[in-house]
């Protein structure tokens, strides 16, 4: 067995040539991906800021550096030198320990993300550069998307334990109802996930960007849009975003799960807060929308200039979309109410999400079993039938359970 291979090691590391050649790429990568998530997560903070203020009619940050750009900086040198305080009832290694169960797993999320490549005419993403053959990505294991899941289940323990750790009752009722908000929301995005990896036949992520080598191919399209909507929603849900920060809810919590924390560990959550938005655009940009693959205009990369860079530049827009967008959710829903987030979790997309997966598979099938053109339209319409009944069944038992509920009275 190849072990390089089955972890994912990169490409350079696998050829005959110099060691040393090879250890400076990787270890260049290395440092290349540490710089985009610190960057990338001041450029975060910085744009939503200033965003949020064009919305709203304000300024925004303009006094550190040029347009404002250090002010997150300052803010994050000011965070570093302020006086850590840990509660005298609190656990005090667990205190300790919970920020950096938030933080890196929102790092090593960017290992597994194809941050660029030659994916074009159905390449596998390999370039060569200072003669080595390798990948824009730190690691290509062949479970990507599932270290991916795994991470994001980690960053729960995170934000439990800071709660519970505090040794206060309010930092461990925003702990708990932000844990059954990601754990409700999980299922979900793992259901339209698995539409995903259905369609492409592999959970390497650099084998999702090779399947969508035409805009055609793009999963947005060729799994029907529902699974992308659902992990769109389910994803804002997980990073505990508006409308969706319910975890955060300073109007009920005082500040939810990180209330007693101060100084660099009070950063720590930020940090990963805001990584976590950039890497996991970069996932469903990743997933969905072809990652580094270029969109032809009129026949035409615009992009072509840049060479082997030309894929980063796609990437890199593709995600500033997402990124804006998340920014314009803050500036314009309102919160919704804890039963109101339950049940869109649990009634609306987990079902939804469940059937349209259901439906693909019973395409897949067909396909995979060569029937003909009736047949194939047949089964089509019987699972647009089938799901349409279920949905109302499914709204049928739900208004039941409401009558049902409102006849037994308030129950506080």
């Amino acid at each position: 067995m190849n072990v390089g291979l089955f972890v994912g090691a990169d490409p350079a590391l696998e050829t005959d040539s110099w060691w040393w050649q090879a250890l400076a790429v990787v270890g260049l990568k290395v440092l290349v991906v540490f710089v985009i998530g610190l960057v990338g997560t001041m450029f975060m903070v910085w744009f939503e800021r200033k965003i949020v203020a064009g919305m709203q009619n304000r300024v925004g940050p303009n006094k550190a550096g040029p347009f404002g750009l250090l002010q997150t900086l300052a803010d994050g040198t000011k965070l570093f030198f302020k006086e850590d305080l840990i509660p005298d009832r609190a656990d005090r290694f667990v205190f300790r320990l919970a920020p950096f169960l938030a933080f890196v797993p929102a790092f090593l999320v960017w290992a597994v993300i194809p941050l660029g490549g030659d994916f074009s005419g159905g390449g596998d993403g390999t370039v060569s550069w200072f003669g080595q053959v390798t990948r824009v990505q730190l690691a290509d294991p062949p479970i990507g998307v599932l270290l991916v899941l795994a991470l994001s289940s980690i960053a729960v323990y995170g934000v439990m334990l800071a709660g519970w750790s505090s040794g206060s009752k309010y930092p461990l009722l925003g702990s708990v109802r932000a844990s059954a908000q990601m754990i409700s929301y999980e299922a979900a995005l793992g259901l339209s996930l698995a539409a995903v990896l259905m369609t492409a036949g592999t959970l390497s992520t650099s084998g999702i960007v090779s399947a969508q080598n035409s805009i055609t191919k793009w999963h947005l399209l060729s799994t029907g849009v529902v699974p992308f909507v659902v992990f769109l929603i389910a994803m804002t849900a997980e990073l505990n975003r508006p409308p969706f920060d319910l975890v955060e809810a300073e109007q009920e919590l005082v500040g939810g799960f990180h209330t007693e924390y101060s100084s660099i560990r009070f950063a720590l959550f930020f940090l990963a807060e805001f990584m976590n938005v950039i890497s996991m655009s970069a996932l469903l940009v990743t997933l969905f929308l072809g990652g580094p693959q270029p969109l032809y205009l009129g026949g035409v990369n615009i992009f072509a200039v840049l060479g082997p860079l030309s894929g980063t530049a796609w990437l890199l827009l593709k995600v500033f979309i997402f990124l804006y967008m998340y920014v314009w959710f803050r500036a314009t829903l309102p919160r919704l109410r804890y039963d109101q987030l339950m049940n869109l979790g649990w009634k609306v997309l987990i079902p939804i999400s469940l059937g349209w997966f259901l439906m693909l598979a019973a395409l897949q099938v067909a396909r995979d079993s060569d029937v003909s053109g009736v047949a194939y339209a047949l089964i089509v319409v019987a699972a647009l039938v089938g799901i349409a009944l279920a949905y109302l069944l499914f709204q049928a038992a739900l208004t039941k359970s409401q009558r049902e509920h409102e006849s037994e009275g308030a129950a506080y």
